[in-house]
């Protein structure tokens, strides 16, 4: 069965940074293109950063380009978001995705936020 799950975040200062992981079972993680996305409040789920399968190719929104790095260790079935210079509006909750066969699969989230 299909699983991923997100981890690492938090409360922190504007600023500050913060280090997510995805963890994904139940399918040959590295044959998958994967993503992290977000959600504010009242807002739509948004892409942050997208990697291929290999890990050779990343895309960011520009709002996080240049503070936030999406990396992917296959060998650990794990996907990472490492964000620095957090501000105010980086709150939200951020989801993992793995795109397999024109579906995509969702973890439950984790919460990040940003004291200002």
């Amino acid at each position: 069965q299909v699983h991923v799950a997100e981890s690492g975040g938090g409360l922190v200062q504007s600023g500050g940074s913060l280090m997510l992981s995805c963890v994904a079972t139940g399918f040959n993680f590295g044959d998958y293109r994967a993503s992290w996305y977000r959600q504010a409040p009242g807002k739509e789920r948004e892409l942050v950063a997208g990697i291929s399968s290999g890990g050779s190719s990343t895309t960011y929104a520009d709002s996080v380009k240049g503070r936030f790095t999406i990396s992917r260790d296959n060998g650990k079935r794990a996907m990472y978001l490492r964000m620095n210079s957090l501000k105010s509006e980086d709150t939200a909750v951020y989801h993992c995705a793995a795109h397999i066969s024109g579906r995509d699969y969702w973890g439950q989230g984790t919460q990040v936020t940003v004291s200002s």
